[in-house]
């Protein structure tokens, strides 16, 4: 999802994003506001912070700044990973491969991601998934990272 796609998403969750002068942070979720810094460079930087943020609207309750607290990092985990399937999504990689992208770089870009962010997501989805996983008639590698199509023998 773009940036744009992504501020439809929040505004149909009923969240109201500004763009502000954060210092310490790049997003953050008070209520039903999300602040992203204003001074990120790219769209897509921008995006991925705002999956982020979304993420944590869904999955996350109270303050959980603090990171040394166990329950904070899995709430933390789970908002993560909840913005990385909205952003990019098993399909997302999926349809990357299919679009020809071969390399991080394209992927990143055709995702409008960053390449760091694509590389967290699948980092994350090896946690969970493991080596590999099926997803309808492809397996996606995340350790070398690879995509296969399977195709029906005729």
């Amino acid at each position: 999802m773009t940036y744009e796609q992504l501020l439809a998403t929040a505004d149909q969750n009923g969240l109201l994003v500004k763009e502000k002068a954060l210092v310490q942070h790049d997003g953050l979720l008070r209520g039903r506001r999300i602040a992203i810094r204003k001074d990120i460079e790219t769209q897509a930087e921008k995006s991925c912070v705002l999956a982020e943020e979304i993420g944590h609207h869904c999955t996350s309750a109270g303050d959980i700044l603090d990171q040394t607290d166990i329950m904070n990092r899995k709430q933390e985990y789970r908002a993560r990973f909840y913005g990385y399937n909205l952003k990019i999504g098993l399909t997302g990689l999926i349809k990357a491969y299919e679009a020809g992208c071969r390399n991080f770089f394209e992927m990143a870009e055709f995702l409008d991601a960053t390449e760091e962010y694509l590389k967290e997501a699948i980092q994350c989805y090896k946690s969970k998934y493991g080596v590999c996983t099926a997803v309808d008639n492809y397996v996606v590698y995340f350790e070398p990272f690879a995509v296969m199509k399977f195709v029906a023998a005729e």
